[in-house]
This record gives structure tokens, sequence and C-alpha cells, in this order.
């Protein structure tokens, strides 16, 4: 069998001098921090020998929800070189959020942050979890303390491509999540095309030494933990850590770095500080935006404000990233080097897409369809779900998105919405369905219905239309409270109204389009 832990290829890319620094940051109380590509080395086989001390099965599934700190990354370096499998859950979930996933995943360790300790451990030792860690963004907590007795020197375990090194969770539109398996060959694949197609490169930069992230994203999903952390891993380029966004300290980060990741949030954010100047971001290469639509304006105005052209891309938790802007010439498509606004680029090499109609039909150039694609990046299928699986496979292997979309006749990909109504609220999914299911469970909710309009900072935000059952009386503001008592703080609808009754096609099924149109000037 080859070799193909993910740990591996990243390792084999640190530069030659591990006494230099690979990321930069700061402690919560304001004290910089510096850790070397020597220290990211020993850390990670420091926790890669505790896991491997636990005697887990094969495959063992390793469950975090920390905040936002290096040695969260170096634990999910860990994860991999001791060949388990990740499992990052966002920091906002909730104990019935958190409960589901620890009894759906049955992880054989989870990772907590002290403060939460409490509660999760008592969830995880009630599903069977036999070990809880605890983990601090202020590097306490006991994982740390117990991964010290640990060696520093670890052989990274043997993996085939095929072999799974991370879970994520993706909700479904029937409400409960589903945990899209990925493989250490899809994430390396997709890794070494960004690479390539996004010209890192290792030599230039503010330092001599190529370069230089600014990673200000969260790192619980793909965006952040893969694209980004990737990037730079296999590029040996220096990261500037931020715990979080923050846009004055990433202004003053951009004339010693080289690469900005980020949600359209926080570019209309940095847009709203005076100090974004052509000057300011004169050392920048490359600004690229993801997770979200981006606004036409936002795109133009950072074009105006900075002489940068922000590079748009296309991915899901299920196959990372599938198409891009070009960064340069694309030799594929004539030499076609224009990054245009309200699209998300060419598919990426290695990666087939096609649009098609409902019947399977490959839809002709322009016409809006279902997105299909293909690829050595898509996920292996959802975790003990083997017919949902199947389901959003088609015949011929090819995964069906979800999302709705055209290719126009430059090949240029454009998504214009999502089947079944998802919702992006600030780079994060949204499925009405789940949220309606925690108000329909309400006293006195006979119906409810949530739909996304836009807003001007998160992109979109959900409003919940409810309407009660005969007789009782409901309050738009309580039932809001309540749902933030259960859900992360990125579900919570931004309004609320109890109306008399909801509007309805002729074979009863809710005109959300209608509520939408009804709701759409909400917050512009």
């Amino acid at each position: 069998m080859s070799h193909h832990n993910l740990f591996s290829a990243l390792r084999a890319a640190f530069p030659a001098d591990l006494s230099s620094t690979a990321v930069e940051t700061t402690a919560p109380d304001g004290t910089p921090l510096f850790y070397t590509w020597g220290d990211l080395d020993r850390a990670s086989a420091r926790m890669a020998n505790l896991l491997a001390s636990l005697k887990l099965p094969e495959g063992s599934r390793v469950a975090v929800q920390v905040e936002k700190s290096v040695e969260a990354m170096v634990l999910y370096l860990a994860t991999l070189r001791a060949g388990y499998v990740f499992l990052p859950l966002n920091t906002a979930y909730q104990s019935a959020e958190i409960e589901y996933f620890i009894g759906n995943a049955e992880p054989g360790v989870v990772v907590c942050t002290p403060g939460n300790f409490g509660w999760v451990s008592k969830i995880a030792f009630n599903q069977g979890t036999g070990h809880v860690f605890t983990l601090g963004d202020d590097r306490t907590g006991s994982l740390l303390e117990r991964a010290a007795h640990h060696s520093d020197v670890h052989q990274p375990v043997q993996k085939s491509a095929d072999d799974l090194a991370a879970i994520l969770y993706t909700s479904g539109t029937t409400g409960r999540s589903k945990g899209a398996m990925l493989t250490h060959g899809n994430l390396l694949s997709n890794a070494v095309t960004l690479k390539d197609y996004w010209g890192w490169t290792a030599t230039g930069g503010p330092d001599g030494r190529g370069d230089v992230l600014i990673h200000a994203l969260p790192i619980f999903h793909v965006h952040g933990l893969f694209v980004a952390i990737h990037g730079a891993l296999i590029n040996g380029s220096k990261m500037i850590w931020f715990a979080k966004f923050d846009p004055k300290a990433v202004l003053a980060a951009m004339p010693r770095a080289t690469v900005f990741m980020g949600v359209p949030t926080l570019y209309v954010r940095l847009l709203a500080e005076a100090g974004l100047t052509k000057d300011a971001a004169k050392n920048m290469r490359l600004f690229i935006a993801g997770s979200a639509p981006l606004l036409i304006e936002t795109f133009t105005e950072w074009q105006r404000r900075t002489g940068h052209t922000i590079l748009e891309r296309y991915g899901m938790s299920e196959t990372i990233m599938l198409t891009s802007n070009p960064y340069a010439a694309d030799k594929r498509h004539a030499g076609q080097s224009e990054r245009r606004g309200a699209t998300v680029g060419f598919p990426l090499p290695g990666v087939g897409l096609r649009v098609v109609d409902d019947a399977n039909k490959p839809l002709p150039v322009g016409e809006i369809g279902n997105i299909q694609v293909q690829g050595p990046n898509v996920f292996k299928g959802y975790w003990r779900m083997p017919e949902k699986t199947k389901e959003e496979f088609t015949a011929d292997g090819w995964f069906k998105t979800g999302d709705v979309g055209k290719v126009d006749e430059r090949d240029y990909v454009s998504i214009v919405g999502r089947s079944k109504d998802l919702i992006i609220s600030g780079g994060y999914n949204v499925y009405p369905a789940e949220i309606e299911g925690y108000i329909n469970d309400m006293p006195g909710v006979a119906e409810s219905a949530l739909v996304g309009v836009p807003h001007p900072d998160f992109g979109e935000v959900g409003v919940a239309v409810v309407i009660a059952k005969p007789g009782a009386s409901l309050n738009p503001d309580a039932i809001v409270a309540q749902l933030k008592s259960q859900l992360a703080n990125f579900k919570i609808p931004k309004k609320c109204f109890v109306v008399p009754e909801l509007p309805r096609n002729t074979m009863g099924k809710v005109q959300k389009n209608l509520l939408r149109e009804q709701h759409k000037g909400l917050f512009a």
C-alpha cells in the first residue's frame, strides 16, 4: 500500500530551516507568540503519540469543539498523523446539537473547551466515548498537559488515499445533519491543485521566503481548516494567525502578508475601514472570497479602493473546492485570466462540472439548471447513510450539489441559487427545515416557514413567519429567545412575524418565494 497520509505530504513541504517562523499570532492577553516549523512538528508528534497511547480502534473519530488557536490546528495535524478521523464542530453548537453529533459519529475522543467540560463530558460518556480532553485558547487544558509527557518524535501512520481523514457535518434540507466523509486523497488532491492554480510561491514575498497568509477564518469548516491551512502548509508559507477577525488588525498585517481569504462579510467590514487604501494593500498578491455569494457592489468597491480584484471560488463540505476564477491565465480556456464578478470562474483542473435539467439531461450554454460535479476531491459519501449517499450520486457517478447555476459561452460558472431554499448567512449554511422543526415544537405553534432575505452585513439572514394554533397567543420575541437557548447563533432568525396564514399554492405547499418577496426590504 502506498503512503498517502495527508500529514506526510504537508510535513514534506515544511521549509528546510525548521527554526523559521511558521505561525505568528497573539495570546488572549496580547502577548505576541511565534511558532516555528519545528514547534508544529514536535507538538503534533506529542499529540499523535498521546492519541496512539489510547489504543483506539482503527478509524476512530476525534470530535473537536474548541475555540480557534494554533494548538487546535496542531490537534488536527496530530489526528491525521496518528491515522484517525478529525471531526470539527462549530463552536456555536449547543447541547442538543452536540448530543446528536456525538451519538451519530460515536467518537473515541472528544476535545472541548475547559468551560464546557461539565456538560460535554456528560453527553460524551453517556454516549460511550472513552476519552474527553479539554483545550483552551490560552494554551491550557488536559490535552496539552497529557501530551507533554509523550515523545516529540512520531512516525506518521500509513494511510491509503481512500482512507477517511475527516468528517464534516453538513445539515440536510430535511433537518438532521449528514456527515460528509473526506479522504486523505480528497484533501491532498485539492491542496495540490490549488497550490498551482492560485500561484502560491516559495520565493519573493515580504520576508523573501514567499507567500504569507493572513488566517482570520474559523477552523471548523472547509474554508478555514482545509483551503487556508492546507494552502499555507503545503507551500511552506508562514501564517499570520487571528483567533477572531478584527478588521484593523488585519489591515495592519497586510504589509507583511501576500494572501488573504475571507467570506463576503469580512470584505464588507474591511471596506468600512478608512485605512483600506491601495497603499495598505500594495504588498498583497491575492484576495480570495467564498462560502457565500459576494455582492457585485462589494467586488467593484474593493477594486476601486485597493486596486485588487477579488478572486471568487466555489466549494462545498462534500467536495472542498470545485471552481475558481483564474489567478493567472487559465491554459485550458484560451489563456483567459479575467476574474469576473458574480461568477465563480472555471472548474478546477481535474474537476468535471455539468448543468442538467430535472431529468438529468445536459443543458445548453447559458441555461440554468442543477449543478453536478465529479473529481478526485469529491467525498466518499455520508457517514452511515448509504441510502442518502446513493440518492445524491447519479447512475454515472456525478455528485448532485443541490446548487442551481449556469455556464456561459466563455465557460465561467455562475451560481444563481440553491435548490431546497438553503440560506447562507455570514458564510454559514442555515437549513430552514431544521429551524422550522424547533419552532413547530413550541407550544401554541401550528406551522412556521423560514426564508432568507438580503442583509448588508451577512449577505442573507433568516426571517421566521409563524402561524398560531386556534386560541393560542404567540410572542415573536419569545420564539426567538427560545431558539437562542437551543441553536447556534448563526441559525437564529433576525426577525419573527406571527401571521394568520401562510401563502400556499393549489397543492397546499407554502410559497416561500412570496414570503421572500414580501420581506426582502426588511434590512435594506
